[in-house]
């Protein structure tokens, strides 16, 4: 066989080959579709936003590991999860955050969770019961043995003489578990908690309270947080003092999303 022919054939292999490790990570825009009042452009945990409430620097994350990133606007369903390896739903909006909210039903839970039983992976971000839609969000996180309540964990506290209070959101006991591999201290501010049953883990738990749970389902993976955490307000240190990690936690994360 001509070299020449060979080099090609072998090119276009390794191309192939190349294409078809990289994770698609799929970003949800349907449940979560907050619009800027002052811009009107779509804002809030979004790849695109690189204000201080995107995920421009969470979604570079994915990226440097060779995640290819795209964004979901219509409902999650069968056909549209098709080709999807990681998908990660933030913060669902309520009345207060959109003049059209949307709500999980019985059908688009049981389409996701029957994604995940194939193998998918879904990171599930929420937020405190008055800045999230938790309720009907519980249809998809029951397959899991997972549901939020309607408490607040580690509000900001006031501090005489300062302006924040990041001490007060700390979570510093931090279990042996990959997500907080070589992590001392994260930042976690206004966490709904987790009740847990079934297949489902505690991963971060403080006085008898789970912040951040996992499971395993068929051949997925779920991992659920009570925050949407890793925005780029905290992701890095523009706010946060020196001795908080939540960027080696963040990329802890995608290296454990990336691996399943």
């Amino acid at each position: 066989m001509n070299k020449k022919l060979l080099v090609s054939i072998f090119s276009l292999t390794s191309l192939w080959l190349t294409v078809a490790a990289q994770k698609r990570v799929v970003l949800d825009n349907y449940y979560n579709n907050e619009i800027n009042a002052k811009t009107g452009m779509p804002f809030h945990y979004l790849w695109t936003d690189t204000a201080m409430s995107g995920f421009s620097q969470f979604g570079e994350l994915f990226k440097a590991k060779g995640g290819v990133l795209s964004t979901l606007s219509t409902k999650p369903d069968k056909q549209a999860l098709k080709n999807t390896d990681i998908f990660i739903m933030v913060d669902p909006d309520t009345k207060d955050e959109s003049a059209n909210p949307k709500y999980m039903d019985a059908t688009t839970a049981a389409s996701i969770a029957a994604w995940v039983k194939k193998g998918g992976v879904l990171l599930l971000m929420a937020n405190n019961y008055k800045n999230a839609e938790l309720d009907s969000i519980g249809l998809l996180t029951n397959y899991f043995g997972m549901q939020f309540t309607h408490e607040t964990l580690h509000p900001e506290l006031s501090e005489k003489g300062k302006p924040r209070n990041f001490n007060s959101c700390a979570s510093v006991n931090l279990p042996n578990h990959p997500l907080f591999a070589g992590v001392s201290k994260v930042f976690l501010k206004e966490v709904a908690p987790i009740t847990l049953e079934g297949p489902a883990k505690d991963i971060l738990t403080e006085n008898g309270q789970t912040l951040i749970a996992e499971a395993k389902y068929g051949k997925g993976y779920v991992l659920v947080i009570g925050d949407p955490w890793l925005y780029n307000e905290y992701i890095e240190h523009f706010y946060l003092p020196a001795d908080f990690e939540n960027g080696k936690a963040a990329r802890n994360l995608v290296n454990l999303l990336m691996s399943k």
